[in-house]
């Protein structure tokens, strides 16, 4: 089954989409063409939409499905009159919230993704350049200001998850890729030796991570399954000798892993904003 979803916003779509694709999850079989229409935030833009929806309904055969996060009420009313399953995430949950509130909604399409704390965007771009700076064990001298490091072999997504921990949480995270020195004496490297209790360590599955660097580096040493499974099992052995908690990010997207990373070693969400 195939289907064509829209995801409808006055602002980024960023919402519209993460919420849509969740419940979108939960159909394994089905095929669907996703659209993001941003900045849908007057009458005439949502119009257009409207008009856009309509077209591909014609031209599939079957209505689309509309995930919309618009606020204004004139711009929903004008969305609902599209022939497609509008789903208005803000009409299902804003009156219910006011109404336990009893307070107005304002309806003002920036306070949906505006920058609510300034401090907290400062934190979160900070955390953002420090993680950059820290990547791949290039400085290993600022790690006093880590709140965690990331180990584990070359290209296991250490590097995407400390940049949305960054991005996402404001935490300081860098990573340090353990190499042939490591792997041939089990030991941990110096540099983290007095971070130990910042350490913690991500694996991969072999064929997952062979197919990974074939893609970086064909026909390599460093893409050989001798390789790829020596480097995992020496990693591991060095996670279990040191006590390094540690996870299989093989089946897991950079958002669960964050969050699973952060739930084991406690750490404070400090900018979700």
């Amino acid at each position: 089954m195939s289907r064509t979803v829209f995801f409808l916003s006055d602002q980024t779509g960023v919402t519209a989409e993460t919420l849509g694709r969740s419940m979108l999850a939960q159909f394994v079989d089905l095929d669907y063409h996703p659209v993001t229409l941003p900045f849908v935030s007057t009458p005439d833009a949502a119009r257009d939409a409207v008009d856009r929806i309509q077209a591909t309904g014609r031209a599939d055969g079957v209505r689309p499905i509309v995930f919309s996060t618009l606020a204004q009420g004139d711009l929903r009313d004008i969305v609902r009159g599209a022939d497609a399953l509008c789903l208005d995430f803000f009409a299902a949950f804003l009156t219910p919230v006011s109404q336990e509130l009893s307070m107005e909604v304002s309806r003002t399409p920036a306070k949906a993704h505006g920058i609510a704390d300034k401090g907290a965007y400062s934190h979160r771009i900070e955390a953002t350049h420090y993680a950059l700076a820290n990547d791949d064990g290039g400085a290993t001298r600022d790690y006093e200001r880590a709140d965690l490091i990331l180990v584990g072999v070359s290209r296991c997504g250490k590097t995407p998850t400390c940049l949305y921990l960054a991005l996402q949480y404001g935490i300081f995270a860098a990573n340090y890729p353990l190499a042939d020195e490591e792997f041939e004496s089990g030991r941990l490297p110096a540099a983290l030796v007095k971070h130990r209790h910042k350490l913690h360590g991500l694996t991969i599955a072999p064929d997952r991570l062979q197919q990974i660097r074939q893609e970086r580096k064909p026909d390599s040493r460093y893409a050989s399954a001798s390789q790829v499974t020596f480097e995992l099992r020496a990693a591991e052995a060095i996670f279990q000798r040191n006590g390094i908690p540690y996870l299989d990010a093989t089946e897991c997207s950079v958002e669960e892993l964050a969050s699973r990373i952060l739930q084991r070693t406690g750490l404070e969400r400090r900018a979700n904003v």
